[in-house]
C-alpha cells in the first residue's frame, strides 16, 4: 500500500462517483476499497448505514469483518457520532470507554457522519493500528468525502 495526497485522493473519489453506473452499494464499495488501499494508516474502512435507530454495516474493507455489524445509535463511538452529527477522532481507543472493540490491533479511530437533507444517513468509520493516526487533515478530507457520498446513500 502507498499513501497518496488528500487532494489527489479526493479527485480520484470524485471520478469514481461521477463515472459509476453501478448500484449505490457498489459505488460505496469502490470508495471504501480506494480509501483502504490508498492510505497505509487506514487498517479498516467501513460505511455504516442508518436504519431506524441502528447503524448497519454496509461496504467495508480490512483484514477481517467487524464484530459489530449492528450498532444502536448512541452506543459506542460510531453511535455517538450518529447521535451528535459530529466527527469523532479518537487518538487512543483504549482510553475511551465508548469504544466497542472489534480488533485488538486497533489503536485509533475516526468516524465521520454522512448527512443528507440535514439528517445523518450513514457514516464513514476508519480504524488504524497506529495510535493517534488521524489528523485535522484526515478530518477535513473525510468530511469532504462524506459530503460527496451523501448522494449515493
Amino acid at each position: 500500500m502507498v499513501s497518496i495526497r488528500y487532494d489527489v485522493a479526493r479527485n480520484k473519489i470524485r471520478d469514481i462517483l461521477s463515472k459509476s453506473k453501478e448500484k449505490n452499494v457498489d459505488v460505496l464499495q469502490k470508495v471504501v476499497d480506494f480509501l483502504y488501499n490508498s492510505f497505509d494508516k487506514y487498517s479498516w474502512v467501513g460505511i455504516y448505514i442508518v436504519k431506524g435507530d441502528t447503524l448497519v454495516l454496509g461496504p467495508w474493507r480490512g483484514k477481517e469483518a467487524a464484530e459489530h455489524t449492528r450498532i444502536p445509535i448512541g452506543k459506542g463511538i460510531c453511535g455517538s457520532a450518529a447521535l451528535t452529527g459530529k466527527t469523532e477522532i479518537i487518538p487512543d481507543v483504549n482510553k475511551d470507554n465508548r469504544y466497542l472493540s472489534c480488533f485488538i490491533s486497533t489503536k485509533s479511530e475516526i468516524v465521520v457522519p454522512i448527512k443528507k437533507d440535514g439528517k445523518i444517513v450513514a457514516e464513514i468509520d476508519i480504524d488504524s493500528d497506529i495510535q493517534d493516526a488521524f489528523t485535522v487533515e484526515d478530518k477535513m478530507f473525510l468530511e469532504k468525502i462524506a459530503d460527496m457520498l451523501r448522494k449515493h446513500i
